[in-house]
């Protein structure tokens, strides 16, 4: 019965972290990007005094 449960985990695990990973990825590369530009501008803003 263990051999079952973990090869329902195996298969489970993919299919739940999958579609996850397709919306986190987005938001994750949305804040990063959004602390690039943050910094950036910060620079820019000292730069020009």
């Amino acid at each position: 019965m263990a051999a079952e449960i973990i090869v329902a985990l195996a298969v489970v695990i993919p299919v739940i972290l999958f579609p996850a990973a397709l919306v986190w990825y987005p938001t994750i590369g949305g804040l990063v990007l959004a602390a690039r530009k943050a910094r950036r501008a910060k620079a820019t803003a000292k730069a020009t005094g």
